[in-house]
């Protein structure tokens, strides 16, 4: 064991934030902490920090606190430099261990420095500049670059993928994963928390409860947990009701007065099973379908010259109903500006894009929650859907977190992520059966994201939207497309998988089952025209005929490949389905039918990339002409 506190207390202005908590830290482990905000977390990293002590208290022996040996323990604080006139480089080789310019432990420590420098995203001329020249968020970044070149034996971290862009976060997950110490880290950021947390400590009114695993497996067992309490609380109150009946109906009664004497003994004996905390976040469990089903193609796309002054890109797609893709890329690259195109806010410079029949578009941007009220939240949701009585209004709010007081909080008073949410709420009740979405859960905190992420994973219609939350485009998305420079890349699983390819793109393998947007919509139009057209030869010349021929034989093998590729993710997903809702899943038994997943897992791997080389051959060899009919 690194570090433990055993039984500690912490008391601020004379109020209790830690009350009588445990916690440990092993050799290399990094440990993540979350709870609601005001929790008491960033108190957490200051007692590990030693910039606080524990409350004194004459009931422990012990000290409180244990090392294994003395500890380098270091925070990165949010004002780290005292002079900003220096350098970026006096800065940093200041706390190089060797002064000697060609010693070995200095060549080590300044190869550690470049590769920091630039996977933070600085150039190497940035060097020279003085502290003062970055702004804030710069300057965040060059305080973590020392704290990392320090290599504390426990590295305490405080939201340390603010002012990060996803590029460099990705970048920085790789290096803690294999960071040569024990990390402790708060973040609002889940995905990052996923790829480096192996243990979770959750921190609510000063208790705290630690899970094994990241941040997903903390959720799930924590769900699970509750689950089991609330049952267990049921199942008491129910037996408690039960007694305290028997003892009111017998304690008057002399025959049987004994008896109720022993029920009452009973009850005052009962080990009460505490009332479980309800989770912040509220998880829908049952469909939100849209009003109107709408057409099976929502949207089309042809030769789409997407920009203001000048094209960003060009884009040939269609979205079949149900499909719910996020969109990537860079800053600038034309997200936002595609998403307006489509809505209609946006005239194209070129090219065709319209909606299918019956298509119902619901569109939300920061703008859309710039809302401001002197009614009350229920006030203007009723005023929204008169139709629904009070009871109906308030339950619908509940579900969306604004229940209770909240509800009666006027709209000009809520912060930006609750106007956002109040707003996709009115949204999502509206049921259209196409959203369009720009940043959904931008200023919001993590149990508003999963309420939302809930909301619109149970949605059946169609959604296209932009997230930079990559833990809500994990969840959310089924599909992904990505804008790379003037390219457009689509890949029709959802975003871990597109991960993996990357990875493995990256190391030099070939990304097989990403496809360029052109391709999708080429293939999807021609799996949508009836198989008996496929198999109609018309009164034509020879060579038309053999033609049309070897185009026929190439859809059908096409067609086969993607279907065999639909059968085996059907028989995965029934497969996965049946194994978390069994028994022996909650109980955290081993899956026997493991290995036959990963086993049909690589058999899918190779069904798609033949289904993506049947396509593509198809494409290349045989296609004349696109058929993009509605």
């Amino acid at each position: 064991m690194l570090y433990q506190i055993r039984d500690g207390t912490v008391s601020l202005g004379g109020a209790e934030v830690l009350s009588h908590i445990d916690f440990e830290i092993k050799d290399r482990e990094k440990v993540a902490v979350t709870g609601l905000n005001g929790a008491g977390k960033t108190t957490l990293l200051r007692l590990l920090a030693g910039e606080l002590e524990l409350d004194r208290d004459d009931r422990r022996q012990e000290p409180g606190i244990f090392q294994s040996r003395k500890l380098t323990v270091e925070m990165l604080k949010q004002q780290a430099f005292a002079d900003g006139s220096r350098t970026v480089e006096e800065e940093l080789l200041a706390a190089c261990p060797s002064g000697d310019r060609y010693d070995v432990e200095r060549f080590a420590y300044e190869k550690e420095y470049d590769s920091l420098f630039a996977g933070f995203g600085f150039d190497k001329k940035d060097k020279k500049k003085r502290i003062r020249e970055f702004s804030g968020g710069e300057q965040t970044k060059i305080a973590l670059i020392r704290l990392l070149l320090e290599k504390p034996d426990v590295l305490l971290l405080d939201e340390p993928t603010n002012h990060l862009d996803m590029e460099t976060t990705q970048w920085l997950e790789t290096y803690l994963q294999h960071y040569d110490g024990a990390v402790v880290m708060v973040s609002h950021d889940r995905f990052f928390l996923d790829q480096v947390a192996e243990t979770v400590y959750e921190l609510s009114e000063g208790k705290l409860v630690r899970y094994p695993g990241n941040y997903s497996n903390y959720r799930r067992e924590k769900l699970k947990n509750l689950q089991l309490q609330r049952k267990a609380y049921d199942r008491q109150q129910q037996e408690i009701e039960r007694l305290e009946d028997l003892v009111e109906r017998f304690k008057n009664k002399p025959r049987k007065a004994a008896f109720a004497r022993s029920r009452k003994k009973i009850l005052d004996r009962m080990d009460r099973v505490p009332k479980p905390r309800e989770d912040h976040a509220y998880l829908f469990t049952g469909e939100i379908s849209p009003e109107i089903g709408g057409s099976k193609w929502v949207m089309t796309a042809k030769d789409l010259k997407i920009g203001y002054d000048r094209p960003l890109f060009e884009l040939t797609f269609r979205i079949k109903k149900g499909q719910k893709i996020g969109i990537l890329g860079p800053n600038g690259a034309g997200k936002t500006t595609f998403l307006k195109t489509v809505a209609g806010f946006q005239k194209a410079i070129s090219g065709t894009c319209f909606l299918g029949n019956q298509i119902t578009m619901g569109y939300f941007d920061q703008k859309s929650a710039e809302i401001t009220s002197e009614k009350t939240v229920l006030e203007h949701f009723h005023e929204k859907f008169p139709s629904l009585t009070e009871k109906e209004a308030r339950t619908i709010l509940g579900h969306y977190l604004f229940g209770g007081r909240q509800a009666a909080k006027q709209v000009k008073d809520l912060s930006g992520g609750e106007r956002a949410r109040l707003v996709l709420a009115e949204l999502l009740q509206a049921r259209p059966n196409f959203l369009v979405l720009d940043e959904p859960t931008n200023h919001m905190d993590i149990h508003a994201k999963e309420t939302l992420e809930s909301a619109f994973m149970a949605y059946t219609g169609t959604i296209l939207f932009v997230s930079h939350d990559r833990y809500f485009v994990k969840q959310v998305a089924d599909s992904v497309m990505t804008l790379e420079g003037d390219r457009v890349m689509y890949y029709p699983f959802g975003y871990d998988h597109y991960l993996e390819r990357k990875r493995r793109q990256e190391s030099g393998e070939a990304m097989s089952a990403q496809v360029k947007a052109e391709d999708q919509a080429l293939i999807a139009g021609m799996r949508a025209v009836p198989k008996a057209e496929h198999h109609r030869l018309r009164e034509i010349p020879q060579e038309e005929a053999y033609r049309d021929w070897k185009v026929r034989l190439a859809t059908e093998a096409m067609e086969e490949a993607g279907e065999q590729v639909e059968r085996m993710s059907h028989a995965m997903e029934e497969m996965a389905a049946r194994w978390t809702s069994s028994r022996e899943f909650w109980d955290g038994e081993t899956w026997e039918e493991e290995l036959s997943y990963r086993e049909m897992e690589k058999q899918l791997e190779t069904a798609w990339r033949e289904w993506h080389e049947k396509c593509l051959e198809w494409e290349r060899e045989f296609f004349g002409g696109e058929n993009y009919e509605n």
